[in-house]
């Protein structure tokens, strides 16, 4: 997949583009549906199947206090992306300039730069000042700009609408097993591995430490069943969020012990994928029973996945 970062010297480069329009945090099943639906029209018509999105969230330049946590990470967007059929994505930053387009000054844009063939949104996305542009514009004027136009439909579960803020929510409660189901997969933090204090070496438990970013929506504290990925390889693992209450005064953050892995990635980034809880956070009276909980922890997980 081919990733833009800016729209200088993008100038109608494709053929045939299909351009899916979103915002797309998370990619959760209805993103995909109208990554999807792109990615078929484009297939479809011999053409390129293109994403255009934005590296921020418009609400972080229009509304700073009301912008949402985001699901996921830049480079975990990508990699979803890339494994929906996406041929390019372009990923430009969201800024105050952008922010003033009208609608029909965006619409103006798709076409001088890229000239899509189709162009495919949800059904509500918006686009232009203060979100006037919406599905029933972009169909109306779809024509005038050389394109046909697709409002995909609501994806629903159970009835109710798919959507970031809904998923958000759960993530929020801690209902890993509703938010895995709306995402389609598992729930997944990226980040870089840092340092650590080392104590999980000496408990026999080693584990890569990543900040929690007060920016990206994060489960309650406590212990995980997790599939990590490392190096483009798949491992099972066991994944503690909280603070560390045993050893106290430790800044929150995400400790992941990587069955059968063995190797210094500090500095590499490493996606967890949260498939289910082991437990609450607890404080242990003593090292030895903290020892004993984490073997537990092992044996627990250790079952669950095994084929």
């Amino acid at each position: 997949m081919e990733i833009i970062k800016k729209l200088t010297g993008l100038t109608k480069k494709y053929p045939h583009p299909v351009v899916a329009l979103g915002m797309f945090d998370g990619v959760h099943l209805g993103h995909a549906a109208v990554i999807g639906h792109a990615v078929d029209v484009a297939k479809t018509i011999g053409g390129t199947a293109l994403v255009f999105t934005f590296s921020n969230h418009p609400l972080t330049v229009i509304a700073p206090d009301d912008a949402p946590l985001m699901i996921g990470s830049k480079n975990l967007r990508r990699e979803i992306f890339d494994g929906l059929g996406v041929d390019v994505l372009i990923e430009i930053p969201f800024t105050k300039d952008f922010s003033r387009k009208s609608p029909e000054e965006f619409l103006e844009l798709l076409q001088e730069k890229i000239a899509p063939a189709y162009v495919v949104t949800g059904p509500n996305y918006t686009f232009g000042r203060f979100g006037r542009g919406n599905g029933r514009l972009l169909l109306r004027e779809a024509h005038a700009y050389g394109f046909k136009a697709e409002v995909c439909q609501a994806f629903t579960v159970d009835r109710k609408i798919v959507s970031s803020t809904r998923i958000r929510a759960l993530i929020a409660a801690g209902d890993l097993a509703g938010a895995n189901e709306l995402l389609g997969r598992n729930f997944t933090y990226a980040g870089e591995v840092v340092n650590g204090d080392r104590r999980g070496r000496k408990l026999g438990f080693p584990t890569a430490n990543l900040e929690i970013s007060d920016k990206r929506a994060m489960l309650p504290n406590g212990a995980y069943v997790v599939r990590v990925k490392v190096r483009g390889q798949d491992f099972n693992g066991i994944a503690n969020i909280g603070d560390n209450p045993t050893f106290k005064a430790q800044r929150r953050r995400l400790e992941v012990f990587i069955d059968n892995f063995s190797g210094d990635i500090y500095g590499e980034e490493i996606f967890v994928g949260f498939v289910s809880k082991l437990r609450d956070e607890k404080i242990f009276a003593s090292v030895d029973d903290l020892k004993a909980q984490l073997n537990e922890d092992l044996r627990i997980m250790r079952n669950a996945t095994s084929d």
